[in-house]
């Protein structure tokens, strides 16, 4: 009896591993390619440090080998590092979560002094409370008071349109000049012949403890970045930042709140600022004292770009700088290099990261017109 025709082959199905390995190498070249520019200006600025470095006549090498000894040669100095980088990385996430609604925070220098000054209040002001209640309550007073001081900006920018540029350059100043009167008047140390303005220390019960190396403050930065991740990324009012920073016209259309958006985008934001303000009065200055913070908040501008407002790239980011930092008198000490190089490299960076049409430029680097990391939008609300 004569054979019948063979049974097709049945059709071979493309593994479910196949998919699931295309999306995470896509995933991995997305993760690469949003690394390229920021990597890349931090080498190109530590190139051209390395130029102005031996320009002066001094030692490339010895000059970078004593920085990086300073910042991370042993556990102090990682010790100095970790401290450095905690304000910073706060100051960084301030930044970031408000450009994820397209809002340009600058008032982060003054929500970290408010933040600071009353934490240290609330640290020598109280006394006979226990670490697990006086360290928390200061802790929750400098975040509130920078999340109000953030939220005036938030508040204004929702209900008249004014613009969150200004309004914060404006409160820094009014942030910096009320927290130097706390300072200098009503909380000032009055102990022995002290004449400086600064606050009593606080209380051992709201001193935030370090553990050998790791101080807490830097696990709280941590915590919140990944916080920030979350909430940005995985709930329902980070989609709706996100979607008033694309387009916020499009986003009320579709009934976002976009006036409560922006305000508590901006009390968040504050929030964060303050609370590193109040871990650097608690965890590693011991009280507030007025000038030691300068500068503290703008820094934070920096960590944000070269992060490029991820939240989680800004624990490296603030780390790296941390690190310059602490070790830039090392540095000066073993190769005679002037601290103030670390600022010009930090520049440098900046500029880069600030304009990667010139680093793709130099290292050749292809631009896709759907990649993320185009361009760095420093938010819808700029320049309107």
């Amino acid at each position: 009896m004569p054979a019948g025709p063979a049974a097709p082959a049945p059709a071979q199905q493309p593994e479910a591993s196949d998919g699931a390995s295309d999306a995470r190498r896509s995933s991995t070249r997305t993760i690469l390619r949003a690394a390229a520019v920021p990597v890349a200006s931090v080498v190109l600025g530590l190139l051209l440090g390395a130029v102005l470095i031996a320009v002066q006549g001094h030692s490339v090498s010895s000059a970078y080998s004593a920085l990086v000894l300073g910042g991370a040669g042993d556990a102090d100095a990682l010790l100095r590092t970790l401290q450095k980088a905690t304000p910073l990385v706060f100051g960084g996430l301030a930044v970031a979560f408000a450009f994820k609604a397209g809002l340009f925070n600058i008032g982060g220098q003054g929500q970290l002094l408010v933040g600071a000054a009353f934490a240290a209040g609330v640290g020598f002001g109280l006394e006979g409370l226990p670490l697990v209640v006086h360290l928390p309550l200061a802790l929750l007073v400098g975040a509130a008071a920078g999340a109000a001081w953030g939220a005036i900006a938030g508040v204004l920018k929702a209900t008249s349109g004014a613009h969150e540029v200004i309004v914060t350059i404006m409160l820094n100043f009014v942030a910096g000049n009320l927290t130097d009167w706390l300072a200098a008047n009503p909380w000032q140390d009055r102990s022995g012949s002290n004449i400086i303005a600064r606050t009593p220390l606080v209380e051992p019960s709201a001193e935030i403890p370090t553990w050998g190396w790791l101080p807490a403050g830097f696990v709280l930065a941590v915590l919140a970045a990944f916080a920030c991740w979350f909430v940005l990324e995985r709930t329902t009012y980070g989609f709706e930042v996100r979607s008033v920073g694309a387009n916020r016209h499009a986003a009320r259309y579709a009934g976002i709140s976009v006036g409560w958006i922006m305000a508590s985008t901006m009390a968040v934001a504050g929030l964060l600022a303050g609370l590193g303000g109040a871990i650097e009065s608690l965890g590693v200055d011991g009280r507030f004292e007025a000038g030691v913070n300068v500068g503290l908040g703008f820094e934070g501008i920096t960590i944000a770009l070269l992060a490029r407002t991820n939240p989680i790239a800004v624990i490296p980011a603030g780390l790296l700088v941390g690190l310059m930092e602490a070790g830039a008198a090392k540095m000066q000490f073993e190769s005679g290099v002037a601290p103030e190089i670390i600022d010009v490299i930090q520049a440098l960076i900046l500029l880069f990261v600030a304009a990667p049409l010139i680093v793709r430029w130099l290292l050749r680097l292809r631009d896709r017109p759907d990649a993320p990391d185009r361009r760095l939008t420093l938010g819808a609300g700029w320049g309107r």
